[in-house]
């Protein structure tokens, strides 16, 4: 185990949480466990990497790394196969989401780091 220099928060990983609609819990997981080859390929494409998504009931946590995740949002919100997907899933999410809107997801502040 070894501690480095860098500080909670200077990371390139990005972390939040959604609480998905019960009614919807089981289709929302079943996409994820099959998601499309071209879901896969746009985050990619956008930059994101070492993606995983947790789940306890309905509420899932998500984590990537990512150097510009503006900029990540960006490219998916305007990727067709993003934009299909997203109309599907982004009904599953209590809230709703919208990743034209700045706020689409709202981060949360990394306090620990240890690699």
């Amino acid at each position: 185990m070894s501690m480095t220099s860098r500080k909670p928060g200077e990371g390139k990983r990005h972390a939040w949480v959604w609480r998905i609609r019960e009614e919807d819990l089981e289709e929302y997981i079943r996409m994820h466990l099959n998601p499309w080859p071209e879901i896969i390929a746009a985050h990619r494409k956008a930059g994101i990497r070492d993606y995983s998504i947790f789940c306890q009931g309905n509420l899932c946590f998500y984590v990537y790394e990512c150097d510009d995740p503006e900029a990540a949002n960006a490219y998916l919100n305007d990727d067709p196969d993003c934009q299909r997907w997203n109309a599907i899933t982004s009904k599953m999410v209590e809230g709703s989401f919208d990743f034209s809107q700045s706020n689409a997801i709202d981060f949360m502040d990394e306090i620990f780091y240890m690699d």
